[in-house]
This record gives C-alpha cells, sequence and structure tokens, in this order.
C-alpha cells in the first residue's frame, strides 16, 4: 500500500497528518513507525522528523504478515464482484461459512480467499470486513491490508457503509414500508440464538415491501445497525420470520435455507473517496421462489 500528501502546513507533525488526513489510529501509526514505513521526500524517517511546506510525505507499507493459520482450499467457488489493490468484494453462495471453525476447518469463505491470495502473491492476513451468516448469500468485502479494514470499521460506526438484504417472510406485511427498533442479546443458555431483550444492543432495520405473493413478502431490508442475526430476529419478533430459518422460524419444503441475501452494499473507497456500489445479483433459489 502507498499513500502520498504533499505537506501544506510546517506546523504539524507528521503524526497530526496521519491522524487528521489518513484517519489513522495510534496503533497503526505505531506499526508504521516500527517497520520504518515513513518517507519524507523519498527517504525513511521517524515519527518526529521535521516537515516543510511542499515535502512529499509517503507512506508505504508492504510488511509480509502470516496468514498460515487458514488452510487455502483451491476448490471453492465464489464471483469476484470488484477487486483493486485495496479491497476484494466476492458474492458468497450459501451454505458455506466466513470463517473457519472446527466443523468447517477448510471449507470455509477465508480458505478461498486464502489460495486466491496466495495466487496473486498477496500476503497478508485474511480480514473480512462484513460478516454474513453460514446459510445466508451475498456480498462479503475483504480489506487488503490492516489500514482499509480500520477505515471501513470507522464508515460502518458511522453509518457510511451501508448494507442492503434481500428477503422472503412469512405471511402478507401489510405496511409498504417501516422501521423496526429493538435491543437484541445472546439468549440465555445459547451461544448462537439472539432475542429481542431490553438489556441488549440497540438494532435497527428499515423495510421496503417489493412484492407479495402466495402468503410470503418479498422484502428488502437496509441495516441501520449490524448485530448478530439481526434481520433474522427482527423478522421474528414483527411475527414474518424468514422462510426457511429453521432457528427463528420452521424449515421449508421451498428452500433448503433462511431467504436472506445480501444484495447490496456502498461505501467511501478510503484511498480514492469515490462512492463505490456493489450489487449482487439473486441466487437460484430465491429467484425460483419470486417467479
Amino acid at each position: 500500500m502507498k499513500l502520498k500528501y504533499i505537506v501544506k502546513n510546517s506546523d504539524e507533525s507528521i503524526k497530526q497528518i496521519l491522524k487528521n488526513e489518513f484517519n489513522m489510529s495510534d496503533r497503526f501509526i505505531l506499526k508504521l513507525k516500527n517497520n520504518k514505513s515513513i518517507f519524507l521526500n523519498g527517504f525513511s524517517v521517524p515519527i518526529y522528523h521535521s516537515i516543510f511546506e511542499n515535502d512529499i510525505l509517503e507512506i508505504i507499507e508492504n510488511v509480509e504478515e502470516d496468514s498460515s493459520n487458514i488452510v487455502p482450499n483451491s476448490f471453492l467457488e465464489f464471483k469476484i464482484l470488484f477487486e483493486d489493490d485495496f479491497l476484494l468484494v466476492v458474492d458468497k453462495p450459501a451454505n458455506m461459512p466466513v470463517h473457519p471453525s472446527i466443523l468447517h476447518y477448510e471449507d470455509s469463505l477465508s480458505n478461498g480467499i486464502k489460495f486466491y491470495f496466495d495466487k496473486i502473491g498477496l500476503k497478508k492476513k485474511i480480514r473480512p470486513v462484513n460478516r454474513l451468516d453460514k446459510d445466508t448469500s451475498g456480498i462479503v468485502i475483504f480489506a487488503k491490508n490492516e489500514y482499509i479494514q480500520e477505515c471501513l470499521v470507522k464508515e460502518m460506526k458511522q453509518n457510511i457503509f451501508k448494507k442492503k438484504y434481500i428477503a422472503i417472510l412469512d405471511g402478507l406485511i401489510s405496511d409498504d414500508f417501516g422501521t423496526i427498533k429493538t435491543c437484541i442479546a445472546r439468549k440465555s443458555n445459547s451461544i448462537i440464538e439472539r432475542e429481542v431483550r431490553n438489556d441488549g444492543d440497540i438494532a435497527i432495520s428499515h423495510f421496503k415491501v417489493l412484492k407479495r405473493f402466495n402468503n410470503m413478502t418479498l422484502v428488502e431490508y437496509t441495516l441501520e445497525t449490524g448485530r448478530t442475526h439481526q434481520l433474522r430476529v427482527h423478522s421474528k419478533y414483527i411475527g414474518h420470520p424468514i422462510i426457511g430459518d429453521s432457528l427463528y422460524g420452521y424449515e421449508s419444503n421451498l428452500i433448503s435455507r433462511q431467504a436472506l441475501h445480501a444484495c447490496e452494499i456502498s461505501f467511501v473507497h478510503p484511498i480514492s473517496k469515490e462512492n463505490i456500489v456493489i450489487n449482487s445479483n439473486l441466487p437460484e433459489d430465491i429467484l425460483k421462489l419470486i417467479k
């Protein structure tokens, strides 16, 4: 990663520029300092080095990272939706977890990303920025370095990073638009299930009805917060669980998993500052239900 800045004010320190212009955390700045990744007019300098107007400050971060804890898997299929030197955005199929685990040590999306990174010679940790449940399909974004991950996590906290989902709910929702605002917490005596509870974290979901058919409702959800299982819990809360969601509703002979798809993300690119919008087409199992 290479960042460049032409000094405008000699009264600022290098650290102030990194914090104010690049929104870097103290922790990441310390890493840059220790890795000698700070350059002024082409020369590596300590962070306390004096600067003058029109000096060229560069951050060149090419430190190799160990990701050997993740086994590469060349047989996992996923579609690349967007890629540049800083980001990789992919379309995750259903029935594939994002992270490795005891039950999915070699067949998670991260295992496939690890193989791809090895293939292109990128020696960096696997850093998913957003997460999807195993049986939820759709968009997952990976940061190619720690700085990009930090930037996008901050965008999420500031509600700049937007996420939209398509879901098919049981029953007919009467309102065309709506907002669901509750608190969500881990259910007592469960490590997986969540529930609406007053002592939980605030969770806000906005919905728009796209179609009503066969006692089901096709909705577009927009997340304002990102709690674990938020849309699945909220759908159950309003009395319309997601079709096929065996944890918060019931199994269905129409689809073998919850009918939930992450269809769109939008964010400000940390480097170019462009507004990026990425879309994912609905998978076949959901398309079959709405045709």
